[in-house]
């Protein structure tokens, strides 16, 4: 346990980020396999797509693999459109 008042507030202030991080994650991980599945509204995918720029642009998970998630949805539903 930290004993310098500033250390003792970056504990606490990471305790609060790693909550907050955490659910973000979830709801995004969530957003994302309810994209995936074959009965996937457009509604479905855009939420997913919105919440991967959100997360890549608040630092949550990186760009790429943003922009990697995101293609394969929109290769997902162009597949799913053609048949």
């Amino acid at each position: 346990m930290p004993n310098i008042k500033s250390a003792k507030k970056d504990l606490r202030k990471s305790r609060a980020a790693a909550v907050r991080n955490r659910a973000q994650r979830s709801a995004l991980r969530t957003a994302v396999k309810k994209a995936k599945t074959a009965t996937a509204a457009a509604d479905d995918r855009l939420n997913a797509v919105s919440l991967l720029d959100r997360a890549a642009r608040k630092g949550l998970i990186h760009k790429n693999a943003a922009a990697r998630q995101k293609s394969k949805l929109a290769k997902q539903a162009n597949k799913a459109a053609a048949a």
